[in-house]
This record gives structure tokens, sequence and C-alpha cells, in this order.
């Protein structure tokens, strides 16, 4: 079938991308899905860093690749051996093929499936295949999902089948930045009532974090970024502390604000100076997590003496250390609980053509999450 997708023929374009225009909009050919692929209508995709760092090379991926990871839709016909998804079924898309049969998959940690990773590295699906054509040419998968497309065919473990009561823009948000944000706090972290946070980088993930860390109980939550009106959100949604991170004594108003330092602080901008400024804010026998992803080489940098004399621990969280098939539901069912208010998040909608200047505006911090709708 013919449809609409972005596609990004070249990445590290200046910006502008309103005038460079990254992603182009194209015609492109999708073909049936195969064995164990299912063939989804998109409804809504999200407009994530994990996308941004594509376009501008900081995460260099085979090209031309389709564009976007986090995203709902419904589906529309299923292939060979999919026998727990019919047409119609509402569906969450997930951005980490997950084979079942690995051992990070066996010891019940799919984010880090290892024929998964090998997939979305290639721009394949995960069985290997690719199914997009432009003009003869192959097409790359994003993340084995394509999000930024009227239809995409994909592995029928890249998804989640949600409830169908819930609006396809919201239940997108729940395939990336609730998971890796939530995801952080709750499972990688293990955060305990009571405890003390702090997060860094207020985007979609980050305020997802902020989210999560008052779902768990903590009794203070510090939220740090560089834009106020970021700020004002996160106070809004329950944050008892902000500071900017642009105040030459940001580190220090925090550990005073919090008795010395946080018992959990999480690093949510993808960059270095964040994440020391993070481990800076964390408490003696704290930890602190990160979810961002800065460009390959770049590198961060540990007291070593600090780590030792002070009991600190470092991780890292990949899809919010989540398993999908157990983790969006109950995300699902919080928010329609009021429990978990992640609607509050979105910015704006946009369409095919307001795309490009949509990323400029993400580049900016100027917005919190975009949704296309195609």
């Amino acid at each position: 079938m013919k449809m609409k997708s972005a596609v990004l023929h070249e990445a590290g374009l200046p910006r502008p991308y309103a005038n460079s225009a990254p992603l182009r909009i194209e015609e492109v050919e999708l073909e049936a899905p195969g064995e164990g692929e299912i063939l989804v209508r998109v409804a809504a995709a999200g407009l994530c860093h994990s996308d941004l760092s594509v376009i501008d090379g900081a995460r260099p991926r085979p090209l031309p690749m389709a564009i976007g990871h986090e995203a709902a839709g419904v589906v529309e016909e299923t292939g060979p051996d999919v026998s727990d998804l019919k047409p119609g079924d509402h569906v969450v898309m997930v951005f980490v093929p997950s084979c079942g049969h690995c051992l990070p998959c066996a010891e019940g940690r799919p984010a880090l499936c290892e024929p998964g990773a090998a997939a979305n590295a290639a721009g394949t699906l995960l069985r290997g295949g690719r199914r997009l054509q432009l003009d003869g040419q192959t097409v790359n998968h994003h993340m084995g999902v394509s999000a930024f497309s009227e239809y995409a065919t994909m592995s029928r473990r890249s998804v989640v089948k949600v409830d169908a009561s819930l609006p396809l823009d919201e239940a997108a948000l729940f395939g990336c930045a609730v998971l890796t944000g939530v995801g952080a706090v709750v499972n990688t972290a293990r955060v305990e009532p009571g405890a003390t946070v702090a997060v860094v980088g207020l985007g979609g993930v980050g305020l997802n974090a902020v989210l999560g860390a008052l779902l768990a109980g903590a009794r203070r939550v510090v939220a740090i970024d560089l834009q106020d009106d970021k700020l004002g959100l996160a106070r809004q949604l329950g944050a008892t502390d902000t500071f900017n991170a642009g105040d030459a004594h940001c580190i220090e108003q925090a550990r005073e604000a919090t008795g010395g330092g946080v018992d959990y602080a999480f690093e949510m901008a993808g960059a270095v100076a964040a994440m020391d400024l993070c481990y800076r804010v964390t408490r003696r026998g704290g930890t602190t997590v990160t979810a961002g992803l800065s460009h390959p080489d770049r590198n961060f940098e540990v007291q070593h003496v600090s780590l030792v004399a002070e009991e600190r621990t470092v991780k890292g969280s990949y899809v919010g250390s989540c398993v999908p098939l157990r983790d969006v539901p109950r995300f699902i069912e919080l928010y329609q609980q009021g429990r978990l208010p992640v609607d509050r998040l979105m910015s704006d909608r946009v369409r095919f053509d307001g795309l490009n200047a949509a990323f400029d505006a993400l580049a900016d911090g100027h917005t919190v999450r975009q949704v296309l709708i195609p």
C-alpha cells in the first residue's frame, strides 16, 4: 500500500529545521505484515528527544529512515502466527521489541532484549526484514516502529494491547515518555515512600519522573531545569521545590532545601552537564539514575573517592526498566484513576506540514510533548 511517511535522508542539517527540512513527507510503499507482524493505522505519535537525536546526528542510524517511535494506533491486519490480536484492537507501540527468548528477556528485563537492540541498530524489524520502499530504495525503520507515518508494519512484539476507551493521542505517551520517566522512578530506582527526589531536565520524560516520584510517595520532589515555564508546570504538578539550573547556586540551594542532598536524583536532559549536576545534588549513600541519551562521544566523569567513601550508586535506566506487557496497562489504569495525570504534559497537536518546525520548538526547550496526528 502507498502512504505518507516522514523520512530522514540526511542527519545533522542546520537549524532552523523549518528551513532545512530534514524530515521530508514522502509517499512510500508499505508492505503487508509478514510472519509474526501486524499492520497498524497510526493515530498519534509523540515527538521525543530520541527522535531529535537521530535528526541532529547525535544518535547515528542507517539512512534513509522513517522516523518516530512513541505512538498508538489501531490494528488493521495481522500476519501469519499472530492470533492474540485482531483488526480494531487499540495498541501502544513500544520502541524495544522483546524476543522473549534471550537472556535479558528470560531474566525479566525486556528493555535489554539483545535481538531487539540489534534490530533497532540495523533499522530492521525484529525478524530482520524491512517493509518500506521509496522509489525502489529500501527505507529503514526507526526503533522497529517508524511512527511518523499514516500506517506502520511492525513486529507483534513491538506493541501492547490497551483499553479502547483511552483516547489514542493520550495513549501514545505511554509508549515512551511515561514508561521511561515513571519507570525510572518505580522500577530502576524503586523509590520508597518518604524519600527525597530530584529530577534534572523537565521535558516529557522528566516531568513523568516528577509524576512518578509523587506516585511513589516521595516527601520532597525537587525539579530542576533551565526553563522557568517548565519549573512552573512542575510546581503545578506537585513538585515541592524548583530551581533554575542556570543559577550559579542551584546545587547549593537544592542540597540545602533537602538537608544535604536527595536520596534519589534523576538525569533526564541527555547532557553530561546535567548528569554532573544530578550527581552533585545526591546525598551521601544516595542513588543517581540517568535515562538521558547524550552523544556517544561524551563521557561522564565521577570522583572515584566519593563513589566509594560515600557509598554512592550510579545507574542507567532504559525504557524505565519496564516490562511493557505489565507496566503499560498498570500506568494507564493509574492515569484513568487520576493518579498519574500525564495528559497535562501534552503541549500541541501537529500535522505533517508542521513537523520540522515542531522539532525546532523541541530543540529550543519550548515545549513538553507535542503529538503528531497523521
